[in-house]
């Protein structure tokens, strides 16, 4: 079986923009996940969340050949029981301004076993594995 990480929006944001401080960062990042073998997988909520990103910072054309190539990649998607845990888990960190995105990746990494590749400090405040 191959090695996988679980991609959050912010690394398959800062990939797709040279503007982005972490662009260097996230391309070398794929280099090395694609060196070791790394499978990448994409949440069906964090492809939308990120192509809503490049959407709007980098306009329609480049937000749908984005898109083109994420088709590509390896997709899962929550059940309705992993959405009702993230609200769960919303609710036990309250003091924390973490997403829905978030919290449903952060559920999807516990159910696969997978780290979480991200650049967000919430993924260690909710004791999910990161890749780094």
């Amino acid at each position: 079986m191959r090695k996988a990480v679980l991609a959050d929006a912010g690394p398959l944001y800062a990939a797709v923009d040279p503007a982005d401080m972490r662009h260097l960062q996230a391309t070398q990042e794929l280099q090395e996940l694609a060196l070791r073998r790394f499978d990448i997988v994409v949440s069906f909520p964090t492809l939308s969340e990120a192509y809503s990103l490049v959407l709007r910072k980098l306009g329609q054309k480049i937000a749908l050949g984005w898109l083109n190539e994420m088709m590509d990649a390896a997709l899962i998607n929550p059940t309705p029981e992993e959405y009702r845990q993230a609200a769960r888990k919303l609710h036990a960190f309250a003091d924390q301004s973490i997403t829905l995105f978030d919290a449903t990746l952060a559920v999807l990494a516990q159910r696969t076993g997978l780290p979480v590749w991200t650049y967000d400090h919430h993924f260690d405040v909710m004791r999910v594995p990161v890749w780094r």
